[in-house]
């Protein structure tokens, strides 16, 4: 299995949509690690983190978000594994 890591910077009518818990879910579905968090400048920031399909399908699937969102922009830059266990909603920065 090939791992990948990616870190992600969404953009648009991303926060109060519940975009961190459906990030969440669909990552956890499909057996990736790593993290989500809201950021300051009304972002969503998130390390995605596992089999290099999987996480494609996920960025793909950000780039649309949950049905409340409007994603304007994803940003997807190589990253390295962190060693997150499991994918998990992280607070504000």
């Amino acid at each position: 299995m090939a791992a990948k890591a990616v870190h992600l910077r969404i953009t648009g009518r991303v926060q109060g949509v519940g975009f961190r818990a459906w990030m969440s879910h669909v990552a956890r579905r499909a057996g990736l690690s790593g993290w989500v968090r809201n950021r300051h400048d009304g972002s969503v920031e998130a390390l995605v983190i596992g089999e290099e399909a999987a996480v494609e399908r996920l960025v793909e699937a950000s780039r649309r978000g949950p049905p409340m969102a409007r994603v304007d922009g994803v940003v997807a830059d190589p990253a390295q594994d962190d060693g997150s266990a499991g994918f998990e909603e992280r607070p504000t920065v």
